[in-house]
């Protein structure tokens, strides 16, 4: 599976965002799917997951309220809408792709994409 993430920018506090995270291949109905982000100088955190058929989804407590992962198996792609922006979300959200079950841990992912940085201003 190869991960494309796009949709980062620079936004001002209270502003909003949507990442989207295209995959290709056809088995992406049968990974869990994630959101991690990583800011200078710390370690790469989690942000949000959803289960292979979207019907779980887990947050982050710090963008629990404000951030809703969704997807779309037709599409083969994975969205995260963040809304009320603060400027402790500024950093690189990766995508990533899990084949076991839905975790919030960054080891057992088994693919990533590239990243695309969130920048907010504010």
């Amino acid at each position: 599976v190869q991960l494309q993430a796009s949709g980062g920018g620079l936004v001002q506090a209270g502003g909003s965002l949507r990442l989207s995270c295209a995959a290709s291949g056809r088995t992406f109905s049968s990974y869990a799917m994630g959101w991690f982000r990583q800011a200078p100088g710390k370690e790469r955190e989690f942000v949000a997951a959803i289960s292979w058929s979207g019907g779980s989804t887990y947050y982050a407590d710090s963008v629990k309220g404000r951030f809703t992962i969704s997807r779309d198996n037709a599409k083969n792609t994975v969205y995260l809408q963040m809304n009320s922006l603060k400027p402790e979300d500024t950093a690189v959200y990766y995508c990533a792709a899990d084949h076991g079950a839905t975790t919030t841990m960054v080891g057992p992912y088994d693919y990533w994409g590239q990243g695309t940085q969130v920048t907010v201003s504010s």
